[in-house]
């Protein structure tokens, strides 16, 4: 019930999971990533400690695939459990049980990975691979919405989507993007229209915020 992209920017090392589902809030247990470290897409019968133990993970200098060797000791039910990862060198590793709703699996590339269940056919997965590789220098949340996009005009998911999200980290622990929509009739499109906003009037607060190198942040003129 759950489509994803999970990527690596090598240019500016940030990391980012954007998805779409028939289920309301996808991105509050969903999406999970550290900077330096990696990013996790936990999904299908969702768990979502796949996600906050798999950055642990990735954080104590694991690959993407020794992460999902090392969370499968633990869940009885990894069965019904769909994982995208990528790690700090952007080495991509994907596991899809075989109890997940057909169609469901993904591809894994270099940077970047991408999964879904329950979906229209492989197609989706393909069309969301062709759009994240046809503009590399643009940003990553960018590419990681229009893979969604493309994805979605593939046909998706199988059952009418209602949520979307896009999450991305850069150097900081707070992330640089986190724009949720819950509950939509267009869900991507209004990720599209919420994107643009947050780029002009949240994105230049988040550059001026304090940071663990910088405590204070930046003022400008006028600051008080």
């Amino acid at each position: 019930m759950t489509f994803s992209i999970v990527a690596r920017c090598p240019r500016t090392g940030e990391f980012g999971i954007a998805a779409i589902t028939a289920l309301p809030a996808v991105g509050k247990l969903l999406t999970h990533a550290a900077p330096g470290a990696g990013a996790i897409a936990t999904q299908a019968r969702l768990n979502p400690y796949l996600g906050i133990d798999g950055i642990r993970l990735l954080q104590s200098g694991m690959w993407a695939d020794e992460v999902i060797e090392a969370l499968r000791q633990h869940d009885p039910r990894m069965d019904r459990r769909q994982l995208g990862v990528i790690d700090r060198d952007g080495r991509a590793a994907i596991w899809t049980g075989e109890g997940c709703k057909p169609w469901a699996g993904g591809q894994a590339h270099r940077d970047f990975c991408v999964q879904g269940n329950r979906l229209e056919g492989p197609q989706v997965i393909e069309a969301a691979v062709r759009a994240f590789g046809e503009k590399p220098n643009t940003p990553l949340v960018e590419r990681l919405i229009r893979a969604l996009a493309a994805g979605m005009a593939e046909g998706g998911d199988r059952k009418e989507e209602r949520s979307s999200t896009v999450y991305v980290v850069a150097s900081e622990e707070y992330p640089l993007w986190d724009i949720r929509v819950d509950d939509h009739d267009d869900p991507v499109g209004e990720l599209m229209r919420l994107h643009s906003v947050f780029a002009e009037k949240l994105l230049p607060h988040i550059r001026r915020m304090a940071t663990r190198a910088n405590p204070a942040g930046i003022f400008e003129d006028g600051d008080v």
